[in-house]
Parts: structure tokens; sequence; C-alpha cells
């Protein structure tokens, strides 16, 4: 029967906008389809709520609670996430529309694959834990973790699908019935035995997951939902390295941090945990990170692409949803029995055949005579034979020294040379086999002779910022010797002004190499010079080395060419090379010349002097009227400066 026929969403438009093409997935809180936005003109993921999820509540908390989730996950913008792009009601029909994400999910590609890489697992695992970080800082948990909710594009990048759809449904059905739906082999023992959750219980089901792509299987296994649900209760996780022996330590601590049954002993949030996974990640060489564990005993792979082939599907799938009580405390789960099941990991191997009694009389009479022909062989061996030993006598002082001392008991010499701090050049440090060993005779000794210290040329610093210098200093072997920090005009705070010893000088690989660092510019008060020529202002400030800028104008407050004004003020503090700025004095400031003609004398003199001019009076004829002037010395209209003399003749 075909799908168009069993499913009566495949071919309806939804909401009058997405029309449903096919049906991509299928789990216990909803199904995806693959529709087309006629609006928007694209392919989305359409996620339709299992009919009945709220069939026994009240409609509109759910749909209210519904649509919250949905809006509070449509926030997320994270290139990890699934975009969520709209949600709402049609009918009956409660949906999301998501980004469609071409490629496969982490089940289906462990399903293909047996166990992932070290290095993809704890990729696809950092790639989770940050988009999860992004969410738990908006204090949104997503509560199903599990392999069918991370999905990887085309291009192998991680994303994560269905945040707050967990939270929303249970949020109704746990108030109302007093169960949570959520795929048991991923659900943290708080949420299971007390219906508590936060960002931790997202890095339980994290590390869960690291676990199986590693491992290829879950750690807890069972009959049914609840035996596996009272496992995650009441053991802790095994480590990873009972099933996969080559794991490494540092892979086994972080899965032990990320699956700890007390929330407390976990990381506080996804962007905790990706730390962790990365410090772990640091710490495994590149083999081991390219390395994948065989599939467990009994796991077969399916391939090939026979449709009509018979598939026999598990009962419980691995990411099926499941419905459990919870706020029942852990008595509720009380620990269930889990039956062994021996494997045989190697089906080559034998069982051995038990040893007959036969010919145990000749045996040991065989034996017998093999003890004393050894016997007799290791006298000769050691008395008279080659292998008659000699004791290494002690030797000192130069190379050619030793040699005639070993070389005089019959034992042949080669010379090998050592750097040495306490040693002279030249010197014999040892022996190997050392003085008074005992060895055959004619046995080859190693004489140790010292190079005297390692000597090393000093690295170029000069320079270079402190931290990297140190750095430096460190990398070529020296020590680390005094840093003395001076002012300087010239070179920025912290770069290294000069070393010693100096740069290409070669000296012992434990020699202290000193830095004289610079502290910048020097502390300065800033000098009073108001009142000084621009000529002695300059010359004041250049001591201090400050920049100094000029601006001139016209005033009363000092003659032509004395400072008036400086900013900053005298006595402010500041550093040298700092900026300063003086105002110099370009003489009084200009007046512009009235016109005395014609105005009374008492008027005019008045006037002149209201603008700033110094006048003098003179009689054109020697017989005038003082009446009216009749001339003025300066043009009217002329600009010149206040307290200029102009001489005013009248009649």
């Amino acid at each position: 029967m075909s799908d168009t026929l069993t499913d009566p969403l495949l071919g309806r438009l939804v909401d009058g906008r997405y029309l449903v093409r096919e049906c991509i997935g299928a789990g216990g809180m909803a199904t995806v389809y693959l529709a087309f936005d006629k609006r928007l003109e694209r392919l989305v993921a359409l996620k339709v709520m299992r009919a009945g999820l709220g069939s026994d509540l009240d409609s509109s908390e759910f749909t209210a609670r519904f649509r919250r989730e949905a809006k509070a996950a449509a926030r997320l913008t994270h290139p990890g996430m699934v975009r969520v792009y709209d949600q709402g009601i049609d009918g009956e029909i409660s949906y999301l529309t998501m980004e469609y994400v071409e490629g496969e999910n982490l089940r289906q590609r462990m399903n293909h694959e047996g166990c992932l890489t070290l290095g993809e697992a704890l990729t696809v695992t950092e790639g989770v834990l940050d988009a999860l970080a992004a969410a738990h800082r908006q204090d949104l948990v997503h509560r199903d973790i599990k392999p069918e909710n991370v999905l990887l594009d085309e291009e192998g990048r991680t994303k994560v699908a269905d945040f707050g759809l967990a939270r929303a449904v249970t949020e109704v059905t746990s108030t109302s019935t007093g169960t949570i739906m959520g795929t048991v082999a991923y659900l943290g023992p708080e949420l299971v035995s007390r219906g508590t959750q936060d960002a931790r219980t997202d890095i339980y089901a994290a590390g869960i997951l690291l676990y199986e792509m590693v491992t290829g299987h879950q750690p807890f296994t069972g009959d049914s939902a609840i035996e596996v649900a009272s496992r995650h209760v009441h053991e802790d996780v095994p480590a990873p390295s009972e099933s996969v022996p080559w794991l490494p330590p540092e892979f086994d601590a972080l899965v032990a941090q990320l699956v700890a049954r007390d929330p407390d002993d976990r990381p506080m949030n996804g962007a905790a945990a990706v730390t962790m996974v990365r410090q772990a990640r640091s710490l495994i060489d590149d083999p081991t990170l390219d390395r994948r564990a065989d599939p467990p005993s009994g796991a077969i792979l399916l391939t090939g692409d026979d449709d009509d082939a018979t598939t026999v599907f598990d009962p419980a799938p691995a990411g099926a949803t499941v419905v459990l009580p919870i706020g029942l405390g852990e008595s509720a789960f009380a620990p269930v029995s889990v039956g062994a099941e021996m494997i045989e990991d190697d089906p080559e191997a034998r069982e051995p055949v038990a040893p007959q009694r036969r010919g145990l009389w000749w045996s040991g009479a065989i034996l017998a005579a093999i003890l004393v022909l050894g016997g007799v062989a290791f006298w000769w061996y050691n008395s008279v034979g080659p292998g008659a030993f000699t004791t290494v006598p002690a030797v000192a002082g130069t190379q050619q020294d030793a040699e005639q001392v070993l070389e005089a008991v019959g034992l042949v010499t080669e010379t090998e040379f050592q750097f040495d701090d306490d040693i002279a050049d030249g010197t014999v440090i040892a022996t190997d086999p050392a003085g008074q060993t005992q060895v055959p005779n004619g046995a080859l000794i190693t004489i140790i002779v010292s190079k005297g210290p390692e000597m090393t040329a000093v690295p170029a610093l000069v320079g270079s910022n402190q931290d990297d210098a140190t750095a430096a200093i460190t990398e070529a072997g020296f020590e680390v010797g005094e840093t003395e920090e001076k002012p300087s005009d010239t070179v920025p705070k912290g770069e290294v002004l000069s070393q010693d010893p100096e740069s290409g000088e070669t000296v012992r690989h434990d020699s202290a190499i000193s830095l004289t660092v610079s502290g910048g510019p020097a502390p300065v008060s800033f000098p009073d010079v108001v009142g000084q020529s621009e000529a002695d202002a300059q010359a004041t400030l250049g001591e201090d080395a400050l920049v100094v800028s000029v601006k001139r104008e016209r005033t009363d407050d000092q003659p032509k060419g004395i400072v008036f004004k400086q900013d900053p003020a005298a006595g402010d503090d500041g550093i040298r090379t700092d900026a300063i700025t003086i105002w110099v004095s370009d003489g009084p400031p200009l007046v512009d010349v009235p016109n005395f003609v014609f105005d009374a004398v008492d008027e005019a003199v008045q006037n002149a002097k209201d603008v700033g001019l110094i006048p003098e009076l003179r009689a054109r004829w020697p017989f005038s009227s003082r009446d009216r002037i009749a001339d003025q010395s300066i043009a009217p209209g002329t600009d010149v400066e206040r307290g200029t003399d102009i001489v005013l003749i009248y009649n």
C-alpha cells in the first residue's frame, strides 16, 4: 500500500502554505515531512506533533506552551542549530516548520559505519555542546539529545534539532499524567528519579552520545524502558575503555565527568563542557584520534539496496521516545538485576586439551639428564670457557687513560661523548657497564667522556615584547634572569631595550638572560611657561620631550611674542612626549579707526579713547578756534593695534 493511501497528510496544503511532499521521519512525539513553502518558495522540514499528545489535557494550555517553546527555539540562531522558521495550528494539527538539512542523522551514520573514529566522535560532541552552550546562555534546555536529533549535513557539519519540543510536551503531560516523554537511553538520572532538569541534563545526554559513538553501544541495556532507567539512576556509566581497551585515560575521564550521576559533578553548561572536550582532545595523539573501535560482538552492519528484503526491527529502537513516570523518587527505580551474557570474543579459540599422563617417567628421566649436563656446561662456561667474567676497573682522567686501563684487562672500548655541566671537557664521566661490574672477558665497554657544559647561542630579544622574549629564553633552554624597567620616550612600554648577554653570544645553556624593558615615557608635571617668550617656552617644554602646538592670538594679556595661555595647565600630571598647546600673543587686538572729521574736538578725543586709541590734538592754523576736527593722521577704516597714537587736527 502506498504512503499516499496510508498517510492523509501527504499532498495536503497545511495552513494554506506548506505543501506536504513526503514523510522523512517519525518519532514518539512528532512526524517529520518534507514540505514546500509556497509563500517563500523553498523546501522546509514540517514537524507535526503526534495526534493525541494533548487529547487528555486542556487544549488551550497545550497550545500556549507549544507556541511559547517554539518561539523560544526560534530565537536561537547558532549555526549548529536547525533553524525554526514558523509554528502554528491548523485544525487538529500542531506543527513547526524548520530548516531542511540535506544529509543524514547521527543514528544513520552509526548504522552504516559502526563505531566512529575517536576524533570524529569528539568533533561531533564538540559541535553538539557548542550549540547547547548557545541555548543554555538563554536558559533553554534541549532535554532530548540523541542521535536522531543530531544532523550531519553534506559538508559534515553538525546541527542539533528539536530544541524545546520535549520540554513543550512534558510540561503539559507531566502536570496532568505524572509521566515524562523522552529517550530512555539518554535521560539524566535526576530527570528520571525526580523530574528535575537543567543544562546539566543535556550534558549527561551528550556524554552518553559520545560513549555510544566510540564504543558502538549504549552503556545500559535492559528488557524494558523502566529497567534501563533504573540502571541510569543506580549505576555509574562504565569506563569506555572497559569495552575498547586502547582508549586513553583522558577519554575515560572526560566521559566520566559528562555522565556523572550527581549533576553537581558535571560541567555546569554547554560552554564548560566544550572546554573539557577541547582539553581532552589536546591531550590525545593524532594516531589515537584516527583510530576506530571494532564493532561490538554480535553487531552486524546491514548493507545493500534490496527493497524486497525482509527487515527485522528491534521492539524498542535505540532512539525511541517512551513514557516514564516522574517525580516518584529513587525508590520508584529500585535496582534491577540484569543478566550478564557471555560473549565469545575469539570464535577461533579452542579449549586447551588436558595433558595426558603417558610417558611421565621418561620425561622425568630426560629432564634430570638435561639438568646434569647443563650444570657441567655452566661450570665449564664460567670457569674456563669464553664466558669467564672480568671485573670492570674504575677509571678516571682522560679518554686515553681510561682506554689503557680497560684494554689492559682484555676489554674492548668505544667512546661516547656527552655534555656535562660539572665535569670538564675531555674528562671521563663514567663507563657503561659501570666500574666494579662483572662482565664476560672481551666485553665491550663504553667510555662516556664529557664535552663540558652545552653552549648555546643567545637569541635576539631586543625589540620584542617582554612576554615573547621570556618565552624565547625558556624555549632556548636558558634561565630568565632579572628584568629591569627603564623609561623611554621612543620605545613602547613592555618592549625589550637591551639584554645581557647580548644576541649572538655563545654561553652555557643554563645561563640566565637579563632584560631591560621599556616602561614607556616617564611621568612629568607640566611646567608653567605663561609669561615666557615663545623660544624660552619651547626650550622649557622640550626638556620633557613634550610635543608643542603653538597658537597665536591678539590679546592685551601679554606683549607680542609672549605666552599668555597653556593647556594642560601648569602643575597637571602627564608623561613625557605628551602634547601641550601654548598660545602666543600676536600683539594687542586691532581697532577699526573711526572717522573723526567734523566731530567736536572734545567728542572726538573721547571717542578715540573709547576705541583704544591714544589721541593727540594739533591745530591746523596758529589761531585755530578748536571747534571741529578738520583732519586725522590715520585714515578712517584702517585697522591698527589698540593703543596706537592718532593725531587729530582741528581748525
